[in-house]
């Protein structure tokens, strides 16, 4: 399924026509060049990989390789989109894909890593509650307490929920609303608060809970009608002698 790769920028909120203020997540997409197709002959599956994020003059080693340097605008951020079977024959090499891809009010996926809080206590980590402050509790307030069992198994399962690194993983929100796009800024307004934090990347597809649709990869961007100016009337010699007086 085809989406976009944009930046997280921050939150803030919008007011919609009857007065209700609704948070949002404001991502910004820069058009991603489809850099690679990859089909079942060649790889064994159908993707797309696509280059995006903001322009650099020089790649890294590893990205010299996969990223076509013939085009002028290169991009720093490798990503790949699967292809459904209906998508196979419509994408194309040098394309890009931009944030007319989706519309407003459509339900989305947003997939990002989360922000990473170091290492933290079962408290913190897992919402254990803390043992008793008193009655002979000493020194393990904040403990999780027994881990284990007796000589049968005499061992601790996979799995047991500890102390660890906390934070730091891929996450996806499902179901976020599209609620305002700026084609001219390459901005998306997403509802509702996006895994990661500000200046990381975001993953947006389209909501695999929704019913999927065949849809233009590549929507011509449509002007913004503009209100015609109201015609004034002419001023008549007898308007203007009144004007004068």
């Amino acid at each position: 399924m085809i989406g976009i790769v944009g930046k997280k920028c921050g939150m803030t909120r919008v007011f919609t026509d009857d007065g209700r203020s609704v948070p949002v997540t404001i991502v910004q997409a820069h058009p991603n060049f489809i850099n690679k197709i990859k089909t079942k002959d060649s790889d064994g599956y159908n993707a797309i990989q696509v280059s995006a994020g903001p322009k650099v003059k020089k790649l890294t080693k590893p990205n010299q390789g996969q990223i076509n340097q013939n085009k002028k605008e290169l991009r720093s951020k490798l990503h790949e989109f699967r292809l459904n079977d209906h998508e196979v024959d419509k994408v194309e090499t040098g394309k890009e894909i931009r944030v007319n891809y989706f519309k407003k009010g459509e339900k989305v996926d947003v997939a990002g890593k989360s922000i990473g809080k170091g290492y933290a206590g079962v408290i913190k980590r897992h919402n254990f509650s803390m043992q008793d402050a008193t009655h002979g509790n000493s020194l393990a307030h904040r403990a999780p307490g027994s881990i284990g069992q007796n000589q049968t198994p005499g061992r601790v399962f996979k799995g047991k929920k500890m102390s660890g690194q906390m934070g730091n993983v891929n996450r996806t929100i499902q179901n976020l609303e599209i609620i305002d796009i700026d084609n001219d800024k390459n901005l998306l307004f997403i509802k509702g608060s996006c895994a990661g934090h500000d200046n990381s990347y975001l993953v947006i597809t389209p909501s695999i809970k929704s019913k999927q649709e065949e849809r233009k990869i590549f929507p011509e961007i449509e002007p913004e009608e503009t209100p015609e100016a109201e015609a004034q009337p002419e001023e008549t010699p007898e308007a203007e002698e009144k004007t004068k007086e």
